[in-house]
């Protein structure tokens, strides 16, 4: 009985199959439906390929339909290439589509702007995906802006290796090595005349100094940045921006990935390296995103100068630190640091420091946050020891510190080292509700040798934490809550101070709804 039952059904599979109009196809007719008439792959550089982007062609007829063709207009010689429901190529016969099914359709890029006609360093590249010919033909527009840049990278020799950079050797004797190259002398001047796309770590030699005027535009790919070796220096030589929108003026450093997707990503690149020994690094007007360490610098170089000045700067979306100084030497105006895995600001293992009017937050939201927005340390662990330095001076003036944590602002203190430090006119969050630092006396935020005219908590009235926009509202506790004999003239965005001076990079504004 099973096997009559079995013969049975199996027959009956049969005859349903044959009649199911699965097999059964009809032409397009022309009236394909797509996601999208045009698909927009946003702007690459010359020779790096685009994100991948995808297009759906529906068929919202009853009937099961078969195109005959689907092709890009410039053929095999087109600088796209295609995925049809997991099929790659530019040109495709026979694809059907069931009745209210739908198909996709991958979209990607590679260009050489030296083959196409370009203007102003850039070519607006487009073709189009064409489903069947004749009177039936429908077509999806392809557009993409090919833009082109200088590339620096390490050179790749013959036997398969690239240049390295040496930095010494490890506990067990083994030379550390990074992938990267010494800029020579024609390469110590970044203009704004088109982009800079760096490969591995751009070092500057020793009595050197990197020069880069204001508009220029600098891109890291991933696991890149620039170091600056012993006695060289770095000069961001930007300017005040017009439009807060386009910063015009500004240098901007952030990674090589142009899609509007990847534009607030941490961690797309490494650092801009500050090594022990340099010295007369000044960086004024500057945008540094998405990157692992934003300004990583170590020690200071013995002399009586800052090793760093930085005004009128923003640091956003670090993976780990905004600004991470070890022994370092800084002085900072209107700088504003937000979005860090970790601290926006660890000032680590001592050092020297004067921070005036800025803003120095976390609202990180992509993990959970174990650091505070500032750090200040005068020891490091290592594996094997605790190394500590002399905090000389870390001083705060007319500062903002806050975040979305309760304690913005910790100490790590070792008292074989100075631990000098002082706040005024600071905004700051604090907020021990578990009165773990009660008996802390570097918590004392009544003493006014060490916090001076500082309140605790109130709150800064951001415009938009998420967006990095930090200027602060006519609400906020900063408002007036500057020193006018220690404030900057103008702010980050060149308004200028008026007789009660808000504390932090931003005077504050009516924000409109």
């Amino acid at each position: 009985m099973r096997s009559i039952y079995g013969i049975l059904l199996l027959c009956s599979v049969i005859l349903w199959s044959s009649c199911r109009k699965d097999f059964d196809t009809t032409p397009s007719s022309g009236k394909l439906t797509f996601s999208k008439d045009t698909v927009y792959l946003d702007t690459v550089f010359t020779n790096i390929g685009s994100s991948t982007y995808n297009l759906t062609v529906h068929n919202k007829s009853d009937d099961d339909i078969r195109i005959p063709n689907i092709q890009l207009a410039n053929g095999e010689s087109s600088n796209y290439r295609l995925n049809v429901d997991g099929l790659p190529g530019k040109e495709f016969q026979n694809i059907d589509i069931l009745a209210k099914d739908s198909i996709f359709i991958f979209v990607e890029t590679t260009a050489n702007i030296e083959d196409l006609s370009q203007t102003d360093n850039q070519f607006l590249y487009t073709d189009a995906i064409e489903f069947d010919t004749g009177s039936q033909q429908q077509k999806v527009e392809l557009v993409t802006l090919i833009q082109d840049a200088h590339f620096l990278y390490p050179e790749k020799f013959a036997d398969g290796t690239t240049e390295t950079l040496s930095f010494g050797f490890d506990d067990e004797g083994n030379e550390i090595l990074i992938k990267g190259f010494v800029l020579d002398d024609t390469e110590l001047n970044f203009t704004n005349e088109k982009p800079y796309v760096i490969y591995g770590y751009a070092a500057v030699p020793s009595n050197k100094t990197l020069a880069i005027d204001a508009g220029a535009r600098v891109h890291f790919h991933r696991e890149s940045g620039l170091i600056v070796a012993q006695n060289g220096s770095l000069h961001v030589n930007g300017a005040l921006s017009n439009d807060p929108e386009v910063l015009e003026n500004e240098v901007i450093f952030e990674g090589d990935r142009l899609e509007p997707a990847f534009s607030e990503v941490a961690g797309q690149w490494g650092s801009i390296w500050l090594t022990q020994g340099s010295t007369n690094n000044q960086i004024n007007y500057a945008t540094i995103k998405n990157a692992s360490v934003g300004i990583r610098m170590d020690s200071n170089d013995g002399t009586n100068q800052p090793t760093l000045i930085i005004k009128n700067t923003q640091i956003y979306n670090s993976a780990n630190v905004g600004l991470l100084a070890r022994t370092g030497f800084i002085e900072g105006e209107n700088l504003v640091i937000n979005n860090s895995g970790q601290a926006s600001l660890n000032l680590s293992y001592g050092g020297r420091y004067t921070f005036t009017n800025s803003t120095f937050v976390n609202y990180f939201n992509n993990g959970f946050r174990q650091f505070p927005a500032v750090l200040i340390e005068n020891l490091l662990e290592t594996q094997e020891n605790i190394l500590v330095s002399d905090l000389i001076e870390a001083n705060f003036y007319n500062c903002i510190i806050y975040g979305n944590e309760n304690l913005e602002l910790l100490f790590s203190k070792s008292d074989e080292a100075a631990f000098n430090y002082k706040f005024e006119n600071c905004l700051i969050r604090f907020n021990d509700f578990n009165n773990l630092y009660a008996e802390t006396p570097e918590y004392d935020f009544d003493n006014p040798t060490l916090f001076e005219n500082s309140i605790l908590n109130e709150d800064p009235v951001f415009k938009a934490t998420e967006l990095n926009q930090l200027q602060i509202g006519e609400e906020s506790a900063a408002n007036g809550l500057a020193n006018p004999s220690t404030v900057t003239v103008q702010d980050i965005l060149g308004t200028t101070r008026d007789i009660n001076p808000d504390s932090g990079a931003y005077e504050s504004v009516i924000f409109e709804e």
